[in-house]
């Protein structure tokens, strides 16, 4: 399952450049993957009552083209792997214009209150966590 969220870029978002800071992209990912997870229906609060917390264990990202004040943005989400304990989503953030901003893949593990390395809870399986198969 693909998703799509939304964000118009604020001027606090901006570097000395005039556009987007390279690291603000971070906080818009994490935007994505977080109303992805929310539109599928995963219960987030639940696994930390759990015990249990997704980690980014990993971010991949390539830089494409410059993301500016007001720019309505698109945070593409689809999961592409998911394992026993980890998974990873590939993640396109694009303008209004079209233009690809920023490609990236996020890797994310699943560990308990110590940290450690825990099973990803089949009750936490909802749909649209898979990736396609084709």
């Amino acid at each position: 399952m693909k998703y799509v969220a939304k964000k118009i870029v604020q001027s606090y978002e901006l570097d000395s450049y005039n556009h987007v800071n390279n690291a603000v992209f971070l906080n818009y990912l994490e935007l994505g993957r977080m109303e992805f997870l929310k539109a599928i229906g995963f219960d987030y609060p639940g696994l930390y009552e759990a015990g249990l917390y997704l980690y980014v264990t990993r971010v991949d990202i390539r830089y494409r083209a410059s993301a500016r004040l007001f720019d309505e943005l698109s945070i593409e989400v689809e999961p592409i792997k998911l394992g026993k304990v980890s998974g990873i989503f590939r993640q396109t953030i694009t303008n209004q214009r079209g233009e690809v901003c920023a490609e990236a893949e996020v890797s994310w593990g699943c560990v308990d209150k110590n940290g450690k390395p825990s099973k990803f809870p089949e009750r936490f399986m909802v749909d649209g966590l898979q990736p396609e198969t084709d």
